[in-house]
């Protein structure tokens, strides 16, 4: 299955607001923290898709967002999603609940201490560092781990070890 979808890290204060995935049955990110964001609907644009996930899980529309790059997403041997990655840092709104778990502020320097997927941490070492539009691409078996990421186009993970750490 192929599926194209949009994920945001809207930032305030030196925070991001994360996702904690609690609700949905079946989730693949059930208890993992993340963005928000989703799949696209038919026609959409990865900036349609952006700003409509973004105010139906958050209740915020947002202003001020940046396209960070393309995550190529492979999990087990079954899913493949292609994932526009951005960044946002004005809205305006108030926020609401969200039906796929909670909401929550999280001060940029605590993220990783959150259970996250291996890969996020990749990537939200490319934001912090302004790292310029980036492809990455990330492999997981079906136990979650990952065994294989690429930063443009070159291996940085194979076989579960790390072959860089500069990126």
């Amino acid at each position: 299955m192929t599926s194209l979808s949009t994920l945001c890290y809207i930032e305030k204060d030196g925070k991001y607001l994360m996702l904690h995935r609690t609700v949905k049955e079946n989730d693949v990110n059930k208890d993992k923290w993340i963005g928000v964001g989703g799949h696209f609907e038919n026609g959409e644009s990865p900036e349609e898709c952006l700003l409509r996930e973004v105010k139906e899980e958050t209740g915020y529309t947002l202003v001020s967002w940046r396209y960070r790059g393309i995550v190529t997403f492979l999990y087990g041997e079954d899913v493949t999603e292609y994932m526009s990655l951005y960044t946002a840092d004005d809205f305006t709104g108030e926020p609401i609940d969200c039906d796929e778990g909670v909401l929550e502020w999280v001060d940029k320097t605590e993220i990783d201490n959150l259970n996250l997927w291996e890969g996020d941490k990749i990537f939200f070492r490319l934001l912090n560092e302004s790292y310029p539009f980036f492809s990455l691409k990330l492999v997981y078996d079906k136990s979650d781990v990952l065994q294989y990421a690429a930063l443009d186009g070159k291996a940085i993970k194979k076989n579960g070890i790390y072959l860089t750490t500069d990126f």
